[in-house]
């Protein structure tokens, strides 16, 4: 999952959406770095991460991109399911979209020592809405677009965009099937 089902499943709470985010910026052991109720939610990123990396609908999803994709599918999976659930929002949540992605950047604006590389790009986070443009779909292409960049070997990305749109139904259906059971197994989570 990418930053939008992250901060949906992490729970509503300023140190639940931090921590939901940061569980991609802070790596490795927790030992008190940060507030136990972030350093929850960090740990509860990581088993969404690890529920979803293991499940058989995902298995089947990357399964649908061609062998030579297949390695930089679950990338392309978690951008297109946050793409899915922007679309969907109002069946998976009772706040709206801008009024969650307001307060998500709400709480990072309050925050002053965001971790590494977020604190970076929070504030284009906010100001270019990512979270809530992931509706667009060509948005995507340009995030993409921007990871190609950044890969050693870009070339492992070439014309993903036209992949996933042209597996853009079965990905639909895949994340209808999957979200739900990731939203059962998060509120387990909170709950335990």
């Amino acid at each position: 999952m990418n930053y939008l089902a992250h901060l949906h499943l992490g729970g509503p709470a300023p140190a639940q959406l931090l921590g939901s985010l940061y569980g991609d910026f802070v790596k490795g052991r927790l030992d008190g770095r940060y507030p136990a109720d972030i350093e929850a939610a960090i740990r509860l990123h990581r088993r969404i991460d690890m529920f979803t990396d293991s499940h058989p609908l995902i298995f089947e999803a990357r399964m649908r991109f061609p062998a030579a994709r297949r390695r930089t599918s679950g990338i392309l999976l978690d951008l297109f399911f946050d793409h899915c659930l922007a679309n969907a929002w109002e069946d998976y949540a009772s706040e709206p979209l801008p009024a969650f992605t307001t307060r998500v950047y709400q709480v990072l604006a309050d925050e002053a020592h965001l971790p590494g590389h977020l604190a970076q790009i929070a504030p284009r986070m906010a100001a270019q809405d990512w979270l809530g443009s992931y509706r667009d779909f060509s948005v995507l292409e340009r995030v993409v677009a921007s990871m190609r960049r950044r890969l050693s070997r870009p070339a492992l990305l070439d014309d993903a965009e036209l992949e996933l749109e042209r597996l853009y139904e079965p990905l639909c259906k895949d994340f209808r099937a999957f979200y739900p059971e990731l939203m059962a197994f998060a509120e387990r989570e909170l709950n335990s």
